[in-house]
């Protein structure tokens, strides 16, 4: 998000009230139900491992974090609404995943139903997808458009690298498009902790905007009572939830460093002399994948098969001392 022109403080502060205000329409707080009996509710894990599942999807078709995002979005907004039975979440899930798909990316980028339901391993067939998008949207009254949290994360780094424009002067290597680009890789980690659902989207930017800017400038307390009093938000809450948000990310792997050189270094071997036939190689085994009736197994939320096996091969050594080392 670029701005240019002295109003572009008065613009994103138009943009932030905007946004603000179609949250507080939209958002409705999602309290996972953890039930003795699996078949009776979605289970926070089941909620954490659909929104993982859906997040490597995204990366599979090259859609935009956007879609993602809002998928999400779209996901605990049906289930804040509807007590949904385990059963149903991957069908939930895909359905909601392809609406965000259709709401934002270009019709080029749009999977094909047919192909989405297939490579997803979802269980479900296309015109199931379909029955489930119309249950959705009645729901959702067939409004889509809200505003997630990956729109705040852009507008509050907007709003950073606008008063304060010696952000990034520690990171030189770094843009703002890429440092945007690591606060969305932090973002999207963070959807799929259910803990977290106790606070707005809105709360979960800034708490990761804020936990950035603390590593980059001195003032950054300053800077973020500024944008507490724009966004109207309580102060004790963000104290919370960056707690939460720490401890989460923490979990997350650091980015490789932009540039890395990586030196490689052989292992050292003695060079020995062994007769013709010491390594006999079998033909590749091709392990055969247990494939199990997803009619039997429903309410138990599984991670999409890779769909390809690894070739394995045997070889065949002779006894120690058969080989003779070489002889200058």
């Amino acid at each position: 998000m670029k701005f240019l022109g002295p109003l572009q403080s008065q613009r994103l502060s138009i943009l932030l009230e905007m946004a603000i205000s179609r949250e507080a329409q939209m958002w409705k707080v999602y309290v996972p139900r953890i039930q003795p009996n699996q078949d009776a509710g979605i289970s926070p894990t089941q909620r954490d491992e659909v929104i993982q599942w859906l997040a490597k999807l995204r990366c599979q078709f090259h859609l935009y974090p956007e879609t993602l995002s809002l998928a999400v979005c779209l996901l605990d907004r049906f289930l804040a609404a509807v007590k949904a039975r385990p059963k149903y979440l991957n069908c939930i899930a895909i359905s909601c995943f392809f609406l965000a798909a259709k709401t934002i990316e270009e019709d080029e980028k749009i999977p094909v139903l047919k192909i989405l339901a297939r490579d997803s391993f979802c269980g479900c067939s296309p015109a199931e997808i379909r029955r489930m998008e119309k249950i959705i949207l009645d729901k959702l009254n067939w409004d889509l458009h809200t505003a997630t949290p990956l729109d705040f994360l852009h507008i509050f780094h907007a709003v950073a690298l606008s008063t304060r424009p010696q952000l990034l002067t520690s990171l030189p290597k770094v843009n703002p498009s890429q440092h945007v680009a690591l606060l969305t890789k932090h973002l999207l980690h963070c959807l799929a902790c259910y803990q977290l659902l106790q606070f707005k989207g809105s709360m979960l930017a800034l708490a990761i905007v804020s936990l950035e800017v603390e590593k980059l400038i001195p003032d950054w307390l300053a800077l973020i009572i500024e944008m507490l009093h724009k966004a109207q938000m309580d102060s004790s809450q963000l104290i919370h939830c960056r707690e939460l948000v720490s401890k989460h990310l923490s979990t997350l792997q650091p980015p490789l460093l932009p540039n890395s050189v990586y030196v490689y270094s052989p292992l050292k071997h003695n060079l020995v002399t062994c007769p013709a036939g010491t390594f006999r190689f079998h033909a590749p085994v091709v392990p055969v994948p247990n494939w199990q009736d997803n009619s039997s197994s429903n309410s138990k939320l599984t991670a999409p098969a890779k769909g390809s096996a690894s070739l394995c091969c045997r070889r065949r050594r002779l006894p120690p001392g058969r080989c003779k080392p070489a002889t200058a």
